[in-house]
């Protein structure tokens, strides 16, 4: 939808960005760039354009870090026998595979357990616990998971297990009853309270590398694992998290990790192919998480931790098939989804339900319904294993926090959990209407009746001829982008629309070529999913773009192409 244009940041670089740049080897656009990103002088720009991992912080600067550190040693060396409990999403797969290689990388065997989203749900349960204690497991770390599972914890203390919480969603106002419980938002503020589940165990495994006997072992090679979990979690990629996702990047272009390799293949990758946040967000991630959503994450993690290139390449296959079906089923339910969007579009809150729809995918719809429609959204579904209850995921727009707004309506849930951006939600059949009202209402006494427009920050006006392949590469050097580091977006000068041409499926995406008035270059650019908007009826026509520049590597020949935000006439 169309956006209103701002400018990043309404002051003015300083008058020292020239001689900054100088110090920096870089050009006075991207010190400009930075200072808007709100850096501010050039010990913290160097920082930023060179992560190393000897900035990282202390493992004990994570609440409960060290405590859990030591619970886990002790229990160790009392003979106990290790099981981790993950998630079935990427960043608890990731996670678990983290603590399972670092510990046999130390020769020891750890049990597992990851959830069926299907069959069990999100988090831990009783049922499980019991079983991994009939497989003989006498102390319990959990990752990406277990801060709000009371019930579970408490009988895992029955058996008489040891247990270790590790976690980073918000904790509720009880924390279970573990023998350590570590959680980066157990405190306000804090170098690592953005860090992802798998950020959480990877700083675990550093404090036991100093803890445990014997000798320390490497654990840089696990960063790919780290970055992977990290990206596809879409926590900010700032501080901790772009140090541990840069060099993360690094571990995968080598891609010595059979499992990584086979999957950069599948993904249509070279082997040791370079590739951003973006597309490791786009492509690697969502394949790994298929298993999850589809069926079986047990699929995934055995992707991550298989030992030879050949048993590696038909698992990345078989999750290729099942994220092309993910993706099928996925542009149905949105196809349904907008449907019902467009009769609810005098609503501020939007909540949309489909009996049969898969509770798997109802996530990633739900963020194409915000994308378009620009308004916080519920997707609900019934699945067989909800036992009567309706389930569903929430996404959201940054003016609008989904975890408080959802408190607002919990006398009409069952249970919810997440994110100010991203949340999950049970609640009765009887409740759904209720549920649809109260919502609305809330998010319009917060917002407003009128739904509000996406603002586009720009970064820069930047004319055709300055484009180069000297400032993309420079511009590389802002990677990884994501949440807390978007990509940087340039509006034109008024250029002329040379060419148009849909491409893609059923001609969803926009190909273009773009003349500047002035100096008569010409670039091409592409529109992703704007085919509606942006129709034939704009070719010829002067017009400015919003865009990022980017370095097209398609067919290994490196070219400049422009992804398209927005445009005003």
């Amino acid at each position: 939808m169309p956006c209103i244009w701002k400018p990043r940041n309404e002051g003015d670089a300083p008058p020292s960005a020239a001689a900054m740049a100088e110090e920096l080897n870089v050009s006075p656009l991207i010190v400009e760039i930075l200072w808007n990103r709100g850096l501010t002088d050039v010990t913290e720009m160097d920082r930023f354009l060179s992560p190393l991992l000897r900035h990282m912080a202390n493992p004990a600067e994570v609440p409960g870090l060290t405590e859990a550190a030591e619970t886990i040693a002790q229990g160790l060396a009392e003979g106990r026998a290790l099981a981790v409990w993950g998630d079935y999403d990427v960043d608890g797969i990731t996670a678990t595979a983290v603590i399972k290689e670092f510990f046999a990388l130390r020769g020891q065997d750890v049990m597992h357990h990851l959830p069926n989203r299907m069959e069990e749900g999100y988090g831990m349960n009783v049922e499980g616990v019991e079983r991994l204690h009939e497989q003989g497991a006498t102390m319990l770390l959990t990752v990406d998971c277990g801060i709000s599972d009371i019930a579970p914890v408490a009988r895992a203390r029955e058996l008489g297990m040891t247990v270790v919480v590790t976690d980073h969603h918000l904790p509720g106002e009880t924390l279970p009853e573990a023998h350590a419980v570590c959680d980066p938002r157990l405190s306000d503020g804090g170098p690592c309270d953005d860090l992802a589940g798998v950020g959480v165990a990877f700083m675990l495994v550093v404090a036991l590398n100093s803890l445990l006997p014997g000798d320390k072992v490497d654990v840089r090679p696990l960063l790919d694992l780290v970055a992977l979990g990290t990206i596809a979690d879409i926590v900010r990629l700032t501080g901790q998290n772009r140090i541990l996702v840069k060099n993360g990047l690094l571990v995968i272009k080598d891609a010595k990790r059979p499992g990584m390799a086979a999957l950069k293949v599948v993904s249509d990758y070279d082997r040791q192919a370079e590739l951003g946040a973006g597309q490791i967000g786009f492509h690697l991630a969502p394949r790994i998480n298929a298993a999850g959503r589809m069926g079986d994450p047990e699929k995934a993690l055995n992707l991550l931790l298989a030992k030879d290139f050949d048993s590696a390449m038909p698992i990345a296959e078989e999750l290729n098939a099942i994220n092309m079906e993910r993706r099928r089923q996925e542009q149905e339910i949105a196809d349904q989804a907008m449907a019902q969007a467009e009769t609810m579009r005098h609503m501020a809150g939007l909540v949309l339900y489909a009996e049969h729809w898969h509770p798997g995918i109802i996530g990633i719809v739900a963020s194409r319904v915000v994308e378009k429609y620009y308004r916080p959204t519920l997707l609900l579904c019934a699945p067989e294993a909800a036992g009567g209850l309706i389930k569903g995921s929430g996404r959201s727009i940054p003016e609008f926090n989904l975890h408080d707004g959802l408190a607002e309506v919990a006398d009409v849930l069952e249970g919810f959990g997440g994110h100010a951006q991203a949340a999950g939600v049970s609640l009765k059949p009887e409740n759904l209407e209720a549920l649809r009202e109260r919502f609305n209402d809330h998010v319009v006494a917060t917002l407003g009746a009128k739904p509000l427009t996406p603002t586009l920050k720009l970064d820069h006006e930047l004319a055709f001829s300055n484009i180069n392949n000297t400032l993309l590469k420079e511009l590389e050097l802002l990677q990884p982008f994501g949440m807390g580091n978007p990509e940087p977006v340039f509006a034109t000068r008024p250029v002329r629309v040379a060419e148009h041409a849909l491409f893609g499926r059923e001609g969803e995406h926009v190909k273009l070529v773009l003349e500047d008035q002035e100096s008569g270059a010409k670039l091409p650019g592409k529109a992703w999913r704007m085919a509606d908007s942006l129709t034939r009826a704009v070719h010829n026509r002067v017009m400015r773009f919003a865009f990022t520049p980017k370095i097209d590597r398609f067919r290994g020949i490196p070219s400049i192409d422009l992804r398209i935000r927005d445009w005003i006439f």
